[in-house]
């Protein structure tokens, strides 16, 4: 029964909790058990919050007995991605530099969810500063994928999507700069959305005005997804970048059907290398479209190929903030993340601001795309997990890919014209292995991205099959 309820999805367990069948404190009790066992083994979380969940599960517990709920997620578990500042609890950013950082104050989405009553489980796995697409730092094992612990769970939200997977929690905030949350969603068999930017104010924020990283929900299910946006979701002054305009019924939009929806399919965006299986998967997931009343299609983009504004733009903003550090203590710094900084100082300021300039005419492009068409679906990522060992490369179609800036390919263009886009499960590979198709919706379409989700998964659902990791 214990595991079981660690299965339950999160607007069920609001419907119990509101009916009185189950407590608050059950459901935590059942979820910490579950992270005891299982999290020396994935290490989706860097640190459990034990003590601090069962007071708040017991605070949870009576406000549900006087009727004074703060809504659908109190009394909820969740846990937070630790590169978010969490007030009172060890936020280490997967650094040396903050092993024994403790905030004083809550970020922003931090903030919103303890104010929505949820129950905090912990802080769960991250690279250093979430610098790549794999979890594993200096301060701890790294993280591991449920379906195949010797593959990694992605990043640099994986310790969040292991959890997912693995029934430690049935909500998870994650954070995505170039695909971390979407990638680890794709490769531990979840959902996760980045919503629009700003649509989830981000705050502190070591550079507000880049607008490429957003916050959002890694969950079992779509409506799962929604309710959490719901709570994430809203304007904040201190994000001069935050959208000021209030958040929608997310999960009511869930409902809407998709019959008319112009949907394009592209299974490389004109370009990109992809597994074959992971071609086929998407593919046969996408053109499942049409079933949905969906009018189906396969157009030439002809959008710009931003690989290398990319590299030049991302690697630019990790130096910015690392290099400083890496010479006071470069031993406290990875490989991975040390070439990145080394590459940026070879970069010059006139290559770098042509790179932050290809951003107006690529969103440019997406834009006038999405004026013929209402959703456009890709793979998520193009290989599905690869090694869990640090500075693994994957291989696609039997060529390495070493680097995030060869395995993010279909994900990071949406960070730079931010634009809202959700990773679904959509199939396993013959080994085993989860695949993730995007879908991406038009400026500020959250509801109608989340809606096409939601369809998706009525005819072909997921959330029933589970790793074996017990």
């Amino acid at each position: 029964m214990s595991a079981d309820l660690c299965f339950v999805p999160a607007v069920e367990l609001d419907r119990l909790i509101r009916s009185g069948d189950v407590s608050p404190v059950e459901i935590t009790e059942a979820a910490l058990a579950r992270i005891d066992r299982l999290n020396p083994a994935l290490s989706a979380y860097i640190t459990v919050t034990a003590e601090l969940a069962r007071a708040q599960a017991r605070e949870a517990e009576g406000r549900a007995r006087r009727g004074e709920r703060r809504g659908p997620l109190d009394g909820i578990p969740y846990s937070v991605k630790d590169l978010e500042d969490t007030a009172g609890v060890r936020t280490t950013y997967g650094s040396k530099w903050l092993e024994s950082n403790i905030p004083s104050a809550d970020g922003a989405a931090a903030g919103r969810l303890r104010a929505a009553g949820g129950i905090l489980l912990g802080k769960t796995n991250t690279p250093h500063f979430g610098h790549k697409d794999m979890s594993d730092n200096l301060i701890g094992p790294p993280c591991r994928n449920p379906w195949w612990r010797d593959r990694t769970s992605g990043g640099s939200s994986g310790g969040a999507a292991s959890a997912v997977a693995s029934g430690l929690g049935p909500l998870a905030h994650g954070s995505d700069g170039a695909g971390s949350i979407r990638c680890p969603a794709s490769l531990c068999g979840v959902v996760g959305m980045k919503p629009s930017a700003g649509r989830v104010p981000y705050h502190p924020n070591p550079d507000y005005w880049a607008a490429r990283s957003h916050n959002g929900p890694i969950t079992r299910t779509v409506r799962d997804a929604a309710l959490m946006l719901s709570a994430l979701a809203g304007p904040d002054p201190r994000d001069p970048m935050s959208i000021d305009a209030p958040p929608e019924d997310y999960v009511a939009v869930c409902d809407g059907d998709l019959r008319g929806l112009r949907v394009a399919w592209s299974a490389d965006l004109g370009y990109l290398p992809v597994d074959s299986e992971v071609r086929a998967i998407t593919e046969a997931a996408a053109r499942r479209f049409a079933d949905l009343g969906c009018a189906v299609d396969a157009p030439a983009l002809g959008w710009p190929d931003m690989r290398e504004p990319h590299r030049l733009i991302w690697h630019v903003g990790v130096a910015a903030r690392q290099q400083d550090r890496a010479r006071e203590h470069p031993d406290w710094f990875e490989p991975s993340l040390m070439r990145m900084i080394v590459d940026a100082g070879r970069i010059s300021a006139i290559d770098y601001g042509r790179a932050l300039l290809a951003r107006a005419p690529f969103y440019q492009a997406v834009g006038r795309f999405f004026e013929d068409y209402d959703l456009l679906l890709t793979p998520t990522m193009p290989v599905a997990a690869w090694s869990v060992e640090p500075d693994s490369a994957a291989v696609i179609e039997g060529h390495p890919a070493p680097t995030l800036l060869e395995r993010l390919t279909f994900t990071f263009p949406f960070n730079l014209t931010g634009h809202p886009a959700v990773s679904v499960p959509c199939g396993w590979t013959r080994a085993g292995l989860p695949v993730g198709l995007q879908i991406i919706g038009r400026w500020h379409a959250d509801a109608a991205v989340l809606r096409a989700a939601a369809g998706f998964e009525a005819i072909q659902p997921w959330a029933d099959r589970r790793p074996s990791v017990d």
